[in-house]
């Protein structure tokens, strides 16, 4: 069954407003420069490997820590929170060999968004705040080889993904997630494999969430990295019947506008959009302001292009403030209804009718 009043709240507030997705996890941790000892705790004193810049491990060591950050993009205007579970399953997670703590990090690091979001909500219950539970790429692509001498090569399976994928979305599940957010796709075969394992994990939890698709366009030529355009994307994922699609990461705000805009005019779901406060700069840092920032952006509001909008690499709360600040001031993009067609893709879209 889906949680029914959580749901309900969001559908209400996805009308009312454009919501706001919080920043960064990464940059915000990093301003706490923590130490290789700060990763492991007690608990993993002894561990057999390196841990540092295992920001997920944070949720079992540093759990304050997590939950500060949270709050303070709840602060900032935040109405939706994503866990700290982007590399939380146990693909990602064999790098440091702890694969067996991936479903425990996913728990514990809802309960500490559902902590924070409850925490506020209490102060002002008329304005909702919803955890996203974060599920991200993977380090392993499906459908490129990372051997050039051998292109047919694969070092994961869709099946591997996917028992992955859906171990991390239970866990989410049972620490309080309100939505099952598929974020950061640069390979829509692993996001396919992601959406299936989501809809295996509503079958066997009994509870039904709704689901976020954001994928990433890496570069100027307009398309993921496994090759799809933003439309093709679009058509690609739309049998999950999300409910928002959108991009996020890889590009500033001015370089995701177009990308943006064509997935508006194709998809018949809400527009999601939370790009990098620019691109790095030399020292791999970010330097657009949280002004510049929601500047940028705003005429994606003005043009009702935007449904949720929110920050991605090099964005805080400060950037999220001055986002929810110019949101504040207009309307969420009216869903498209969308004619019935044969609507296909391969790298790009085939529409007939």
């Amino acid at each position: 069954m889906a949680r029914k009043s959580s749901w309900a709240a969001l559908e209400k507030a996805a009308s009312e407003r454009i919501l706001i997705i919080d920043g960064a996890m990464g940059t915000m941790i990093q301003r706490h420069k923590p130490t290789e000892e700060d990763y492991r705790g007690a608990r993993f004193k002894d561990w057999h490997r390196d841990v540092k810049g295992n920001n997920e491990l944070l949720v079992l060591t540093q759990p304050a820590m997590i939950q500060d950050v949270h709050e303070q993009y709840l602060a900032a205007g935040a109405d939706i929170i994503e866990t700290n579970t982007f590399s939380a399953q146990v693909i990602s997670m064999a790098d440091y060999g702890m694969e067996e703590l991936a479903v425990e990090m996913n728990v514990a690091a809802a309960k500490l968004a559902r902590a924070a979001c409850d925490k506020f909500n209490k102060l002002t219950p008329e304005k909702p705040r919803f955890v996203a539970g974060a599920v991200g790429p993977t380090n392993r692509t499906a459908s490129i080889s990372p051997d050039v001498n051998n292109p047919g090569y694969r070092n994961v399976s869709f099946d591997e993904l996917r028992a992955a994928y859906k171990d991390q979305v239970v866990g989410l599940i049972e620490g309080g997630s309100d939505i099952i957010l598929i974020e950061t796709i640069f390979d829509t075969l692993n996001a396919k494999a992601a959406g299936f394992a989501t809809l295996e994990a509503f079958d066997a939890t009994g509870v039904e969430l709704p689901i976020m698709i954001s994928g990433t366009i890496t570069d100027r030529s307009g398309r993921t990295l496994s090759g799809q355009t933003a439309e093709a994307f679009w058509y690609s994922m739309r049998h999950l019947q999300p409910f928002s699609v959108g991009l996020n990461c890889a590009l500033g705000a001015e370089l995701m506008q177009p990308y943006i805009a064509e997935l508006a005019h194709v998809a018949d779901a809400r527009i999601s959009a939370y790009p990098n406060a620019g691109l790095p700069n030399a020292m791999g840092e970010y330097d657009e302001t949280g002004p510049e920032m929601a500047c940028k952006v705003e005429p994606w509001m003005v043009d009702g292009l935007i449904n949720i909008i929110g920050g991605c690499c090099g964005s805080t709360p400060d950037h999220i403030a001055h986002i929810a600040e110019h949101a504040s001031h207009n309307r969420p993009r009216q869903v498209t209804k969308i004619a019935p067609k044969l609507r296909l893709s391969g790298l790009e879209p085939f529409v007939h009718g």
